[in-house]
């Protein structure tokens, strides 16, 4: 960022001593609109710090917006998400040992492992299993959005019957009040969610894809997330499909992941890396926030060589949901159809956020024949 920021770690000596508070150069979301254009930070941050030389974006959540936005900033966007962030060293490391033992190699040097390690690519100790002498091992990455709070803010229902329903209802009285309350003069049927394209893949759901989609009980599966809703019983149909399924509690020993145990931001930080680095990674949530970084990170960094598959929930329900059922040739058409529409390059529309689809000018440009990115 040096070529257009100056960035330091503390205030100058003539600041460090005021009240920023005290002295109006705080700025929250309550100052600045959701996803404002660059006029009103102008008109809002810019008279503060023209009057006490320093402003300070408290919890500041309100970012830019994507549109209406001049090409230089949109640039300088991209190369701070794409390039200038980094994880923690200690992340990076650990992340690199958990890829280098899903693939099976000691180094590798593609533009994602730069990327996301720097300089902290681990080298793996010569003769640990898995040396590289038959090549990289390849792997699926699948980012279930199944845990409870999902399944249960979605106010779906997944075969579980009343059980099910008490269990769900009991959490959301919990977590979520305010859903409850706005639920008392609504009346929701779950069918007609699920009709939407609103309710969560379940696990059976996900490995129906995969299969229609042509991966083989010998995929190698990588799952994302934190504990399924249902555990091993809700997991059983899938690793009846894909028996060689982990997670990085079984890549990564427990302590190696103790530094992180207590740290959920973290672990995440773990499941982003082994997603993006994944040779394809398979999405059933569009609302997740990991799920569509790291679909940005393989868009911009994988070359055109990093698929994501993206089903279409609404579609998908509608397929599952063929009275009289479906033979399976029609099925895998049908998915397909469905994953490869996704699949289709296109820029980014309007109003969609430039970290999950950074083609648009000023981000993601491409030059000549190299497939090199124009900053």
């Amino acid at each position: 960022m040096k070529s257009d920021v100056l960035i330091v770690k503390d205030l100058p000596p003539h600041l460090q001593s005021l009240d920023l508070e005290a002295i109006g150069s705080q700025v929250t979301d309550n100052d600045i609109s959701k996803e404002a254009e660059p006029s009103e930070f102008i008109r809002t941050a810019l008279p503060i710090l023209q009057k006490n030389g320093v402003v300070h974006f408290l919890g500041f959540g309100n970012r830019l917006g994507f549109d209406s936005v001049p090409a230089d900033l949109q640039r300088l966007r991209c190369r701070c998400n794409f390039h200038a962030l980094k994880f923690a060293p200690e992340i990076q490391k650990l992340g690199s040992l958990l890829v280098q033992r899903l693939r099976g190699v000691s180094a590798m040097q593609t533009e994602m492992d730069k990327q996301l390690f720097g300089s902290n690519m681990l080298e793996r100790p010569f003769g640990e299993k898995g040396d590289d002498a038959g090549g990289p091992s390849r792997y699926l990455a699948l980012h279930l959005r199944f845990e409870e709070d999902m399944v249960a803010y979605s106010l779906c229902e997944f075969g579980g019957g009343e059980e099910e329903r008490r269990e769900l209802q009991a959490f959301r009285e919990t977590h979520f009040p305010a859903l409850v309350t706005r639920l008392r003069n609504t009346t929701v049927s779950p069918e007609e969610l699920r009709s939407q394209g609103r309710c969560p893949l379940t696990p059976e759901e996900a490995g129906l894809i995969l299969a229609a989609l042509g991966y083989d009980r010998g995929t190698f599966i990588y799952v994302a997330g934190s504990q399924i809703y249902g555990g091993a019983t809700r997991l059983r149909p899938l690793t009846r499909l894909y028996p060689n399924l982990v997670t990085k509690e079984d890549i990564l020993s427990s302590d190696e992941l103790a530094p992180l145990k207590n740290f959920s931001s973290r672990l995440a930080a773990l499941d982003f890396i082994a997603c993006a680095s994944s040779d394809v990674f398979a999405v059933t949530d569009s609302g997740s926030q990991l799920s569509s970084l790291v679909s940005g990170h393989r868009v911009y960094h994988g070359r055109g060589r990093a698929p994501t598959l993206h089903p279409n929930r609404k579609r998908y329900a509608q397929i599952l949901s063929e009275e009289g059922g479906i033979e399976w040739a029609g099925f895998q058409r049908r998915v397909r159809a469905m994953v490869d529409e996704y699949k289709r390059v296109r820029a980014r529309p309007r109003g969609r956020t430039v970290y999950r689809q950074p083609r648009t000018p000023g981000c993601m440009c491409r030059a000549g024949g190299d497939d090199s990115i124009d900053f």
